[in-house]
């Protein structure tokens, strides 16, 4: 059974995003360079603008040769930058810009935390790639891990549909997680809580990723879109009923704010990177 840590592991001190302690005292930047996607969840509505704050939104795709303009931009603005991480629009791990960009901030930057979020679908093959870019911190979303209700979280995975292709996520998403910790990442399990849908398979999540080694598990209520637009949300008081059945097992993070995938600087500042040069552009 899980016991919680009286010592947050030093690699996620100042991580916003896997300790609660530091969500209020440190910043993070999120590159929007991942614009591609290998699979079709029907809760997923990529986006292009400034007024939606969610994950898939970003005012734009970032471009290589902008990387290091906007990181240095927030880090002359803001002081307490410690994460710089790729989480969208699409899939992190389906974009080669993902490695390219972290390259470049790990090379003049190689202190500040570099960390990635991925459906996990192709991280069993890309271990290497994340070390050399510096990445010590993956978060991988799942939403299931019996393939009968995974067909209903997606529409298609990698072209295959249903059972088959949430079979086949599943499978690769245990095999990546478990061969991540394996070679010293920390993981974090970020799971959409979907009314109607998976709320019995919460625990089952929390379950086996804890023993395949996940350091903390971050569920998040759906947000309407796409297939599910119709779809009523989970109240808060189901949130944290899942959480309490889940933290027997796993150390769960409750402050996630569901970040936009060009988010920068402070959670509570709700700002996009691409604020910070404004006055250049």
């Amino acid at each position: 059974m899980y016991k919680e840590e009286t010592q947050i592991d030093k690699r996620v001190e100042k991580h916003p995003c896997y300790n609660n302690n530091a969500h209020h005292r440190f910043g993070r930047i999120h590159l929007p360079v991942a614009f591609a996607c290998n699979i079709r969840c029907n809760f997923c509505e990529h986006k292009q603008c400034v007024s939606e704050h969610r994950p898939g939104v970003s005012q734009r795709v970032m471009k290589l040769e902008e990387v290091l303009l906007y990181v240095d931009a927030v880090i002359k603005d803001e002081k307490d930058i410690s994460v710089v991480g790729v989480a969208g629009q699409g899939d992190a791990l389906a974009n080669k810009e993902t490695f390219k960009a972290l390259k470049i901030v790990h090379e003049k930057y190689p202190n500040i935390i570099k960390c990635i979020s991925t459906n996990g679908y192709l991280l069993p093959e890309r271990i290497e790639e994340l070390r050399d870019c510096g990445v010590k911190t993956i978060t991988v979303t799942v939403n299931s891990v019996n393939p009968e209700i995974g067909a209903l979280v997606y529409e298609h995975v990698m072209g295959k549909n249903g059972v088959e292709g949430a079979k086949d996520l599943i499978e690769r998403q245990k095999l990546g997680v478990k061969k991540a910790v394996d070679n010293g990442f920390l993981v974090k399990i970020n799971t959409v809580l979907i009314p109607g849908i998976n709320e019995n398979e919460i625990e089952e999540i929390a379950k086996f990723y804890s023993k395949v080694g996940a350091y903390i598990m971050n569920i998040t209520p759906l947000i309407p879109l796409y297939k599910f637009k119709d779809k009523k949300p989970p109240s808060c008081e189901e949130i944290n009923e899942a959480r309490k059945k889940c933290e027997k097992y796993i150390k769960q993070f409750r402050m996630c704010q569901q970040c936009r995938s060009d988010a920068a600087g402070l959670i509570s500042k709700n700002k996009s990177v691409f604020d910070y040069l404004k006055k250049k552009d």
